[in-house]
């Protein structure tokens, strides 16, 4: 690692800290069950009880598990289906004028169930398939309400500890428009003023074309009228040479979608290029501001937790758990992408590592941004369930590209998306507590509540869902001629490109390798499959678990109580994360990712 890399490092978790901890304080008012204002916001009470009122909703009233976990499931499947007819009918609405065509029925449905599951998984072209009017009222309106979403079921899951014998865990209808009112709108108005100003572009112009000072040659690879890359007869890609005298800047309200894109954890871009577009992140500043927005809220909860919980100690316990397991892994891919190509190395032995690759792999990445700020984002982007990105993780070298695809893997726990990080966390967090208790022979407890088989069965199921899609997922493309006819690059390459598009559907972060062709009806179909039970059958679960502990007197602490706070918990709480991960996808990355690696030095 350089010096420049180490102090970004230390920067973004300084600032990050200083930013969360007075939101946590916010964060713990809007969930505390209450229907009272926010502090500096009671002027919006008026509009919160005029949608209670619109709605039918008496936010006092609470709702145990099952009913939560229906008027959630009932919310997203409502609107799914306003997304899907959205994109359906386009081309009949108004600002759409660039005229977009109906998207395809099964593009249209992987997009809506990839933006209600906070997965934001993208098989077409922002730029070139959706209208003003679909970005904003189904996708970017889809960001909040799957953030809030989220939000909603970490506030049931904390209200399941704190509670002492209680029968609801929340009303989720109130949870939700206060996620959405006090917390998300609030950010995204100012997040996306400030992003006007680096020079995010927001308007409703048609697409600008203008005259390039020379025409410029190009080849690119020929397609079928399927969409999918010819070849010829040794199966090898068919490409053709054009020439261009003009270029196409396409235009758009991107500012608002960006705003909620990063401080939501969607991931979703206004652009193909997402965050590496210069409209969409044009400067350093705007770049840093969004790594912080990624995390900012996920961080914030943490302390939101300590808070409602009744001890601040327990929210840094599990932040600081969190915190150096990003370090490390943050330290992994910086380093991986700041070594020099060992194939570059033995073109001349007698030249240093920086003058043959420039201090690292710049390929895929922003001159803009350079190698440190273009890794950080991507361990910062996989490490949450965000997905956007500012560099091609596809060009990433071998052991750079492992660290995104194992954060993901991790199940999205570090940091993770807003709500489903910390519920994520807390759901480890009874795993490791069960484990402790095995060894010492004890009842296990967390936060005064016992944990026991009925609380154990549905963390199981939370933990194991996603490895099961992901895996079952993966093995399925790769025995199937549709699956593998999208691969443009044979081998483990290959391999790590399906692995990694079936573990971003499944843990709902959307980013993806990029040189694997999803958008065809085989792909669309099933990963939209990993994204919707990838949610939502991890969500259940959780709600579950909360509605059991809600029932349960909180215990007080004795003698031989295990203490949650420390450092040895901080350890075994990583621990648990890892070793899970390891146990579910070492196999499955020793086909891909780390064969790959050693074969750079067996040329």
């Amino acid at each position: 690692m350089t010096t420049q890399s180490i102090v970004l490092l230390i920067v973004f978790l300084a600032v990050l800290l200083a930013l969360a901890w007075p939101l946590g304080i916010v964060l713990a008012r809007i969930g505390d069950g209450s229907a009272a204002p926010v502090p500096g916001m009671g002027w919006m009470a008026r509009v919160e009880h005029l949608i209670y009122r619109a709605a039918g909703v008496d936010p006092k009233q609470g709702q145990g598990w099952k009913s939560y976990a229906v008027s959630l499931l009932l919310f997203s499947v409502i609107g799914a289906l306003v997304t899907y007819a959205l994109q359906r009918v386009q081309v009949w609405l108004p600002l759409n004028p660039q005229a977009m065509v109906n998207v395809s029925p099964d593009s249209a449905f992987d997009t809506a169930v990839s933006f209600v599951a906070n997965t934001n998984w993208q098989g077409y072209s922002g730029e070139q398939t959706m209208s003003y009017l679909t970005q904003m009222l189904a996708l970017a309106a889809q960001n909040f309400f799957s953030a809030a979403t989220g939000i909603a079921v970490a506030y049931a899951l904390i209200r399941g500890f704190a509670a002492r014998s209680a029968q609801s865990i929340g009303n989720f209808w109130a949870d939700l428009t206060r996620a959405t009112l006090y917390l998300l709108l609030p950010l995204s108005l100012l997040f996306a003023v400030f992003l006007m100003g680096q020079g995010v572009i927001q308007n409703f112009s048609a697409y600008k074309e203008v005259q390039l000072l020379d025409a410029v040659t190009y080849t690119q690879p020929k397609v079928g009228a399927d969409g999918q890359p010819l070849k010829d007869a040794q199966g090898q890609p068919v490409t053709e040479t054009l020439t261009a005298s003009t270029q196409t800047i396409a235009m758009g309200p991107v500012a608002s979608q960006e705003a909620i894109k990063m401080l939501g954890t969607n991931g979703g871009g206004f652009f193909n290029a997402n965050s590496a577009h210069p409209y969409e992140n044009p400067t350093a500043l705007s770049n840093f501001a969004q790594m912080l927005a990624i995390f900012l809220i996920p961080a914030g909860l943490c302390f939101a937790f300590g808070r409602m919980v009744g001890d601040q100690r327990q929210g840094w316990a599990v932040l600081g758990a969190m915190t150096l397991l990003f370090v490390v892994c943050t330290v992994f891919v910086l380093g991986a992408e700041q070594a020099a190509h060992p194939g570059l190395q033995a073109l001349n032995v007698d030249q240093s590592a920086s003058a043959l690759q420039a201090g690292g792999n710049m390929e895929g990445k922003e001159t803009r941004f350079g190698i440190s700020a273009s890794a950080l984002f991507a361990a910062v982007t996989t490490a949450a369930s965000c997905g956007a990105v500012n560099a091609m993780h596809d060009s990433f070298m071998p052991a750079g590209g492992l660290i995104p695809m194992l954060l993901i893997q991790f199940g999205e726990v570090i940091f993770g998306g807003v709500g489903s990080g910390l519920y994520g966390m807390l759901v480890f967090a009874i795993m490791a507590v069960f484990i402790a208790g095995l060894m010492i022979g004890r009842t296990p407890e967390y936060l005064g509540k016992k944990i026991q088989s009925y609380e154990m069965k549905m963390t199981a199921i939370a933990i194991l869902v996603t490895p099961t899609l992901v895996l079952a997922g993966t093995a399925i493309a790769v025995m199937c001629e549709a699956g593998t006819a999208g691969v443009a690059n044979p081998g483990a390459h290959g391999f790590s490109e399906i692995l990694y598009a079936f573990s971003s559907a499944a843990n709902n972060n959307g980013s993806a390798f990029a040189g694997l062709s999803a958008n065809t009806p085989f792909y669309n179909t099933l990963l939209a499959i990993a994204m919707w039970f990838g949610r939502f059958a991890m969500i259940v679960p959780i709600l579950a678990i909360a509605g059991s502990l809600a029932g349960k007197q909180r215990l007080e602490a004795n003698a031989g109580t295990m203490p949650t706070h420390g450092a040895m918990f901080i350890g075994l709480l990583c621990g648990v994360v890892a070793l899970v991960g390891v146990l579910n996808y070492v196999p499955a990355l020793a086909l891909g990712p780390i064969v790959e690696h050693l074969r750079l030095f067996a040329q």
